[in-house]
C-alpha cells in the first residue's frame, strides 16, 4: 500500500515537473520570432552602421592612376565632419524647435481629451474616441498630402490665401500641426484607459465633499495617471527626434524645406542622394545617442515628479 502511494506521489511529481517544463518553454517560444525579428531587423543594421560609421572611402592607385575604390578605417573623421558641419547643427535646431512646440501640445491635448471623455456629461464618447483617433491610423505620408493640399492657397479650406504656410517661419507650425494631429489620438487612448481604470470610489467621495467634475479631473484623476502622462510624453519625445516623414512629403510643396532640413532628411541625402554612407551612418549613431539621452533624461524627471506626489 504505501509503495503504490510512493509510486503515485512520485508520478505525479513527473507529471508536475514536465507541465512546469513546457509552461517556461512555451513563453520562450510565443516571443522567439520578435526576439528574432528584432534582431535580424534593428539590431544587426544599428551595429553595422556603427561599423560604417568608423570608415571611409579609398581609392586604390593602379598602373593607370585609378584603381577600385575600397572602403577603410577612418577613426573618428565621419564623426568630426558632421559635428564641425554647420547645417547639421541648424537642421537640428529646426527639429528642437519643431519639437518644443509639438510636444507639449500632444500631452496636453491627450489629457484633455482623455478626461473630457471620462466626464460624467460626455456625450458621443464613442464616436469622439473614434474621431479622435482616426488621424493616427491613417499613414503619416498620406495626412502629410491632405494637410499639404489644405496649406495650398488654391485649395485651402483654412485660409492658404492669408497664412503663407509655407514660409521660412509658417512651415515650422504646419510641419507641427501634421505631427501633433497624427500621434494625438495615439496618445489619448492610452491616457483614457488609464482614466478608465480608476476606481470610481475616489471620484464618488470626492463628489460627496463637494467637488466639481473640473475638481475631479484636475486634483484626483491627473494626479493619479502621471505615470501614463510621462510614458505619452516620452513617446512624444522620441517621435519627435525621429522627425522625417512629415518634412519629406512637404518638401515638394515647400520651397523652405530643403534636403537637410531636419537631421533623418539629412542622413537619408548622405547617404543615398550624396553617395556617402560612412558619413550618413556616423550621424544617424549620434542621433541614436541624443535619444537615448533623452529618453533618460524623460525617465529621471517623470520619476521624480511622481516621487514628489506620492510624499
Amino acid at each position: 500500500m504505501s509503495q503504490s502511494r510512493a509510486l503515485g506521489r512520485s508520478t505525479a511529481a513527473t507529471s508536475a515537473t514536465k507541465v512546469r517544463g513546457r509552461g517556461g518553454l512555451l513563453p520562450v517560444l510565443l516571443v522567439a520570432p520578435a526576439v528574432v525579428l528584432l534582431a535580424l531587423f534593428t539590431i544587426a543594421p544599428a551595429v553595422y552602421a556603427i561599423f560604417l560609421s568608423f570608415r571611409r572611402m579609398k581609392v586604390g592607385r593602379g598602373l593607370l592612376g585609378g584603381g577600385k575604390p575600397t572602403g577603410v578605417f577612418a577613426g573618428f573623421t565621419n564623426y568630426a565632419a558632421t559635428l564641425t558641419d554647420s547645417e547639421f547643427w541648424a537642421s537640428l535646431a529646426r527639429m528642437l524647435l519643431i519639437a518644443a512646440f509639438g510636444v507639449p501640445m500632444t500631452v496636453i491635448l491627450a489629457v484633455v481629451f482623455a478626461l473630457c471623455l471620462d466626464a460624467k456629461r460626455a456625450r458621443l464618447v464613442g464616436f469622439a474616441r473614434l474621431a479622435i483617433f482616426l488621424p493616427y491610423a491613417v499613414p503619416g505620408v498620406v495626412a502629410s498630402l491632405l494637410w499639404g493640399f489644405m496649406y495650398l492657397p488654391a485649395t485651402s479650406p483654412i485660409g492658404g490665401d492669408v497664412v503663407d504656410y509655407f514660409g521660412n517661419r509658417g512651415i515650422f507650425f504646419s510641419v507641427a500641426n501634421v505631427v501633433v494631429w497624427g500621434v494625438v489620438g495615439f496618445n489619448m487612448v492610452i491616457l483614457y484607459t488609464a482614466v478608465r481604470s480608476l476606481p470610481k470610489e475616489l471620484f464618488e467621495a470626492a463628489e460627496l465633499d463637494g467637488a466639481s467634475e473640473l475638481q475631479i479631473a484636475l486634483r484626483v484623476k491627473l494626479p493619479m495617471i502621471t505615470p501614463a502622462v510621462a510614458m505619452v510624453a516620452l513617446f512624444s519625445v522620441i517621435g519627435a527626434l525621429q522627425l522625417f516623414n512629415e518634412p519629406t512629403t512637404l518638401k515638394p510643396l515647400a520651397n523652405a524645406i530643403s534636403s537637410t532640413w531636419v537631421p533623418l532628411m539629412r542622413v537619408y541625402t548622405d547617404a543615398f542622394v550624396n553617395n556617402s554612407i560612412y558619413e550618413g551612418a556616423a550621424t544617424s549613431f549620434i542621433l541614436i545617442t541624443m535619444t537615448v539621452a533623452a529618453t533618460v533624461l524623460v525617465n529621471v524627471a517623470s520619476r521624480r515628479i511622481t516621487r514628489r506626489q506620492s510624499r
